[in-house]
């Protein structure tokens, strides 16, 4: 897994940094357990994002549904996860809102769980 230490945080990462965060939670060797809430912190701040409780939740949500059903093949089938669990608040919009780049990506991203392949296909759209 991709650690982000204090020294290398910059402002916002560029689509090349957030490439390599995406290839290093898909290496063999990550290890989903050496996540930290510090880690998420660090990458958020990056992503220009301040994490909430809202987002919290979200991260909490994706990091369950990896441990209960693994790595999703497809952002699709993430996506409905998602969208099912945050129906009441809004759903996607609402996800959005809270991950402009995108709930499945972005929220991978920096909940340290490997991001679907297919979750940079430009269908997806993001709110940005």
């Amino acid at each position: 897994m991709v650690r982000v230490k204090e020294e290398d945080m910059i402002d916002v990462l560029t689509d090349e940094q957030k490439a390599k965060l995406v290839l290093g939670v898909h290496d063999k060797d990550a290890d989903y357990e050496d996540w930290t809430e510090e880690t998420a912190s660090s990458i958020a701040k990056m992503e220009t994002i301040e994490l909430t409780d809202a987002h919290w939740t979200v991260i909490r949500f994706l990091r369950d549904h990896y441990a209960q059903h693994g790595t999703s093949q497809h952002a699709r089938t993430l996506t409905n996860a998602l969208e099912e669990k945050f129906q009441i608040q809004g759903g996607l919009k609402y996800l959005y809102t809270l991950f402009p780049d995108g709930p499945v990506s972005q929220g991978a991203r920096i909940a340290g769980i490997p991001v679907p392949k297919d979750s940079s296909n430009e269908s997806f759209g993001s709110v940005s």
